[in-house]
C-alpha cells in the first residue's frame, strides 16, 4: 500500500485518558488529565509535563491516584484540559492555560477518599488505582516531560464493570481514548487473547 512520510506535531496514536490526582503542599488535591500511559503487571508508566503541578507534587509527595474515565466523562476531562495548578502559569503554557487550584470543583468531579494514599480518587471514573512513585526522571532529550513509574497498591472498579468478582467485564468497560488530540470511545468488539480468563458471548457464540 502507498505510504507518505509525514511529520505530525504529536504522536498520540490512541491511548486511554487518565486523570492523575496528587497532593498539593497545603494538603489539597491537584487533578490533571494525561494521555501517555501504559501498564506492565502492577506498574504504570506515565508521561507528564515536567513544569506541571503534578510533577512538582510527585517529587515532594510521591503518592497518586490514577483514574480512568469512560467516554461519558469527556466534557469533565476537557474542562480540566486548560487548567494548571501552578501559580504563576509556566511560560510555555501561558498562551493556553490558566491557574486553578480547585480542580475537582472546576471539572464537576467528586473526590473520593483513598485507603492507602493521601490523594483522593475520582468517584465518577470506573477504574481507580492507588499508587506510589517507584521512579521518576526527566525524559531524555526533552526538558518539557518526565517519566513516572508508579506501583499500584489498590485497584477500585465500579461494580457494574466487574465480572466474577476479580475481573473487568470487557464488554461493559469502555475507556475514553485520546487519538491525535481527539476523543473517541471504543469500537466494535473483535475477540480475546488466548490468555483471557473470561468470555464474551456474542449472539450465542463464546468468543
Amino acid at each position: 500500500m502507498q505510504t507518505l512520510e509525514i511529520r505530525p506535531k504529536i504522536l498520540y496514536y490512541g491511548t486511554p485518558v487518565a486523570l492523575i490526582a496528587t497532593a498539593n503542599e497545603d494538603g489539597s488535591a491537584n487533578l490533571a488529565p494525561i494521555s501517555s500511559s501504559w501498564a506492565l503487571g502492577y506498574t504504570l508508566v506515565l508521561g507528564i509535563g515536567a513544569s506541571s503541578q503534578t510533577y512538582a507534587n510527585l517529587v515532594a509527595r510521591p503518592q497518586l491516584t490514577i483514574n480512568v474515565p469512560s467516554p461519558a466523562l469527556v466534557e469533565h476531562v476537557e474542562r480540566l484540559a486548560p487548567l494548571t495548578g501552578r501559580d504563576p502559569v509556566p511560560a510555555e503554557k501561558q498562551a493556553q492555560f490558566r491557574t486553578e487550584r480547585r480542580k475537582f470543583e472546576a471539572a464537576g468531579l467528586t473526590p473520593l477518599p483513598s485507603l492507602e494514599v493521601l490523594p483522593p480518587r475520582v468517584a465518577e471514573c470506573p477504574l481507580q488505582f492507588e499508587a506510589v512513585v517507584s521512579a521518576l526522571r526527566p525524559l531524555a532529550d526533552d526538558g518539557f516531560a518526565a517519566i513516572v513509574e508508579a506501583r499500584v497498591l489498590r485497584v477500585h472498579a465500579h461494580a457494574e464493570i466487574v465480572a466474577e468478582r476479580e475481573h473487568i467485564d470487557v464488554a461493559k468497560w469502555h475507556p475514553l481514548l485520546y487519538v491525535y488530540r481527539h476523543y473517541f470511545g471504543r469500537g466494535t468488539y473483535l475477540g480475546r487473547t488466548f490468555r483471557a480468563e473470561t468470555s464474551y458471548v456474542v449472539a450465542g457464540r463464546d468468543r
